[in-house]
């Protein structure tokens, strides 16, 4: 009988400490560890282009099917505003005093369907996204970044319309209009902000996902998207107009038409810039915190 080959023997095994220290040095971690900040900052670095890909298709992707294509990012921001413009500058006359009321109120149902979308949309970011998150190892906060940019490049058609809007009303190109891209930025970053909160509470319980719709309806007529708020507030206690008037919701639409429109009560006014610049900067950082924190725990349970 022929002997039975012997086998190599087997190699020791490691110890755990020896385990960790091999899968530090190769950058691994264990999928239910929350990354250190910075680290976290990094990850969502190197994966900028994936972020740009993923919004360029999903924003090309929202007028695909349809017959008319891409011209339904224009013609849809064209009929919300007829029918505003119908309901509140005919029928109930909110115009407020304001001379080129149809550029005013463009303005704010573009800005603040711009807001609506990132805002609902960015909520269910994780909630609508888990075999992604299951399947996949990456920075979660992709998902609301990504919900933003993709609604910010869908909505770049109606920015464009505003413009066009403008000299159809009588406005005058100024200098002033330069600083509209700067408007919309700062509504970006401070809808970023709100996306990141959003989609973390919206992770902790689905039935908040219910009220955010509603919450965004109440300020659709809180923000002065129909109506100027300076002209109502004025007729409330000072704490609360100015609360009215300060939010950052109202301030993205007095960013725009301070941006777009002349004539009396649209001067720049540099407080109401550095108080938006403010409230994006701080709900970015909040916002992002706030969803990091809880990494760890996105796509279980």
């Amino acid at each position: 009988m022929t002997e039975a080959p012997q086998r190599a023997p087997l190699p020791s095994p490691i110890s755990s400490e020896e385990a960790a220290r091999l899968a530090a040095e190769h950058g691994l971690r264990t999928l239910s560890e929350r990354p250190p900040l910075h680290r976290y900052l990094v990850d969502l670095w190197q994966r900028r282009s994936f972020v740009w890909t993923l919004s360029s298709a999903e924003s090309y992707a929202k007028n695909e099917d349809n017959q008319l294509g891409q011209l339904w990012a224009v013609l849809n921001p064209a009929l919300l505003i007829l029918s505003y413009y119908a309901i509140f500058g005919l029928l109930l006359g909110t115009r407020g005093g304001i001379d080129n009321f149809v550029g005013f109120l463009s303005i704010g149902v573009v800005m603040f369907a711009f807001t609506s979308t990132v805002v609902t949309r960015g909520a269910k970011a994780i909630t609508g996204n888990l075999s992604l998150v299951r399947a996949l190892h990456f920075p979660r906060a992709i998902l609301p970044i990504a919900v933003t940019l993709t609604e910010f490049i869908a909505a770049l058609p109606a920015f464009a319309l505003l413009f066009a809007l403008m000299f159809l009303t009588g406005e005058s190109p100024d200098w002033e209009w330069l600083l509209f891209p700067v408007a919309v930025l700062l509504q970006g970053i401070a809808l970023l902000g709100f996306a990141f909160i959003c989609a973390r509470l919206v992770n902790i319980s689905r039935d908040i996902g219910n009220l955010i719709p509603v919450v965004v309806r109440l300020l659709r007529y809180v923000s002065g998207v129909f109506f100027p708020v300076l002209h109502y507030a004025q007729s409330l206690p000072d704490a609360v107009g100015n609360v009215l008037i300060y939010q950052p919701f109202a301030l993205m639409l007095t960013l725009g038409r301070q941006s777009l429109l002349g004539g009396e009560g649209f001067d720049v006014v540099l407080t109401d810039w550095l108080a938006m610049a403010a409230w994006a900067l701080g709900l970015a950082a909040i916002g992002l915190v706030v969803f990091w924190w809880d990494e760890a725990r996105y796509g279980r349970g």
